[in-house]
């Protein structure tokens, strides 16, 4: 996404750039918020509007992926207050509530606690990555270390991530390899 002109500057941005880049993972944000499809389509379609009508403000490419969370965060926070106005509450639109947590939810808990445990270095890469959301290519060229080398690295910390896991817990996984219960192996894991 950092292109850079021979003269050194940075490449104007596009929106076709940028939209190609993130589509994808602002229509996955957004089904997360959204419960009824149609609604989440509606307001990629305005995010994608508001992104086009706000572009020649974004200064720095480095700062785009805050940028288009933050005109999705407030697109969602619009879209539910001009909800609310127009139509009561009923218990389909509380989706959101729901009392069941699900083994992923309950196991998030434990990553940062976890990251912690690692050593140090593993921990500070896997804390960026994982935790902050910044890509490898990024975090790579930030660091000044070959991308290869950055992934050898992160692949290496999530391992040890999961080993951190498989201390605590036993797992039970599906066919495919998903995590569908577990339990802790001792009581200093039943909280993380």
């Amino acid at each position: 996404m950092q292109d850079k002109c021979k003269n050194g500057g940075e490449l104007p941005l596009s929106l076709d750039a940028i939209w190609g880049e993130y589509h994808a993972r602002l229509a996955a944000f957004l089904h997360t918020k959204v419960s009824n499809k149609a609604d989440a389509e509606d307001l990629l379609q305005d995010i994608m509007l508001k992104s086009y009508r706000s572009l020649p403000s974004i200064r720095e490419n480095s700062s785009i992926k805050a940028w288009l969370f933050q005109i999705t965060n407030n697109t969602i926070i619009d879209f539910y207050r001009k909800k609310g106005r127009e139509n009561p509450l009923v218990a389909e639109d509380l989706w959101f509530a729901e009392d069941e947590i699900t083994v992923d939810q309950e196991l998030s808990r434990c990553v940062a606690p976890f990251i912690s445990a690692l050593p140090e270095d593993k921990a500070v890469l896997l804390r960026a990555i994982e935790l902050e959301g910044h890509s490898q290519k990024e975090y790579a060229r930030q660091q000044g270390i070959a991308y290869s080398t950055l992934k050898s690295r992160v692949q290496k910390a999530r391992e040890q991530l999961r080993l951190v896991f498989e201390e605590c817990c036993h797992f039970s996984l599906d066919a495919r390899g998903m995590v569908t219960d577990f339990e802790a192996k001792h009581d200093s894991c039943k909280n993380c």
